[in-house]
């Protein structure tokens, strides 16, 4: 599983084993903004004091491939940096919050390669979601159209999910033949209990908006043109608080609920390794890509 890429945000050019110190200072420049940065595939808004995020591949239903995660991670970095924002909103261009993983790209990571490589690779999504947890700032998801696997995990791993009436979220890995990762089991088993996370995980349906809500997944449902408005009312809620204590607030109660993920979930890249490598995954996907029935075996 060799494979290689280059991040706007996070290539790091060498000159006689020092930092190119002309693409240290444009990073610098781009991370002092203060009103919209632009990549290829995600945008930053700064209004005031309120950041928006938007995943803007919008063609492809905004599937998630590697450049798009690893320039969420810088740009949740930078806003997590930033004394002025005081709330982010995490929305998406297009139709769809979200499809998840790109398959296409992740078809062709499953037999190739050490394993050592399909264990750097693997991680990815991980240290998205754990960029995304780990912004000081209150956030919010937008939710529209479909968000499913990884883009149902970015959502979960928000604070608060506010989805217009027409959403359908749900976690489809297990017909792919995969395991759920990115240490995403414990933001599921927590925001909904255990019964209904195993019934959101391993049934790979998805859920209406309204359903999602009485779970407690969703914390607010609205019609779809009223979506910006409405999560833009709730960044605002939270930028209005005291900064300092409404993040204090945060990280304790993020560190109480999730104290343990680390600990027990450490394996799920483990897990991915060894269902990519079997013929159910390769079904399940060829199966997909073909638009027809999977016939896994469990080999």
């Amino acid at each position: 599983m060799s494979i290689g890429w280059v991040s706007l945000y996070t290539h790091k050019r060498m000159k006689n084993g020092k930092k190119d110190k002309k693409t240290e200072r444009e990073r610098t420049e781009r991370a002092l903004m203060p009103a919209t940065e632009k990549s290829s595939l995600v945008t930053l808004q700064v209004d005031t004091n309120v950041a928006t995020i938007t995943l803007n591949r919008p063609e492809l239903r905004n599937a998630l491939n590697r450049q798009l995660m690893l320039e969420v991670i810088a740009i949740a970095e930078t806003v997590s940096d930033r004394e002025d924002i005081r709330a982010v909103v995490f929305t998406a261009a297009g139709t769809d919050f979200s499809v998840g993983a790109d398959l296409k790209e992740v078809s062709g990571m499953e037999s190739t390669g050490s394993l050592l490589r399909a264990r750097r690779d693997a991680e990815l999504g991980r240290k998205m979601l754990t960029a995304i947890r780990s912004i000081h700032q209150p956030t919010i998801c937008a939710l529209k159209g479909v968000a499913t696997g990884g883009g149902a995990c970015i959502a979960a791993a928000c604070d608060f999910r506010v989805a217009s009436l027409t959403a359908r979220i749900g976690l489809g890995e297990v017909k792919m033949g995969m395991n759920l990762m990115w240490n995403a089991v414990p933001l599921f088993v927590e925001l909904v209990g255990l019964s209904r996370a195993k019934r959101l995980i391993m049934s790979g349906d998805l859920y209406g908006a309204e359903t999602l809500e009485t779970w407690g997944l969703v914390d607010e449902v609205c019609k779809e043109s009223d979506l910006s408005n409405v999560s833009g009312q709730w960044a605002r809620k939270y930028a209005d608080l005291p900064p300092v204590a409404a993040q204090m607030i945060k990280r304790s109660v993020n560190q109480y609920a999730l104290a343990l993920s680390e600990a027990v979930m450490h394996m799920d890249e483990d897990q991915w390794i060894l269902a990519a490598r079997s013929d159910d995954f390769k079904e399940c996907v060829t199966a997909f890509v073909e638009k027809r029935p999977a016939k896994p075996t469990g080999f």
